[in-house]
């Protein structure tokens, strides 16, 4: 999938963190008022990078984990992903900075990497 210019961009925060904490406090006119200025915000950077947009991606649910004792639902701070092409990694988390995840939503961060060749692939 990557030429070396894809990335994918996880958007990452803890239910229990004081971001969330402090959004679950807002009276519900606010949070919702907050919602629609949030996705107004999501929209408009859709907008801006949407050349570099290679998966749209979308939030996350709930999280089973497969290992060698067998399927459990397990929580994780994973809400949504991304996909991106830049040119370097550094351009690509560029992309991200003062995101609406974190400056309206209660997100905490967006982690970005490269999504490398399948080594003899």
């Amino acid at each position: 999938m990557s030429n070396n210019d894809t990335f994918l961009a996880v958007f990452l925060g803890s239910k229990t963190s004081a971001n969330m904490a402090a959004w679950n406090a807002l009276p519900e006119a606010e949070r919702r008022a907050r919602e629609q200025r949030g996705m107004a915000a999501w929209k408009a950077w859709v907008e801006k990078h949407q050349a570099a947009l290679v998966a749209m991606g979308g939030p996350l649910g709930k999280t089973k984990k497969v290992d060698s004792s067998g399927i459990a639902d397990i929580a994780n701070e994973m809400g949504a992903f991304t996909v991106v092409r830049a040119g370097s990694h550094e351009a690509a988390a560029k992309m991200f900075e003062d995101h609406p995840h974190f400056t309206i939503f209660p997100g905490e961060r967006i982690e970005i990497m490269p999504v490398l060749p399948i080594p003899g692939g």
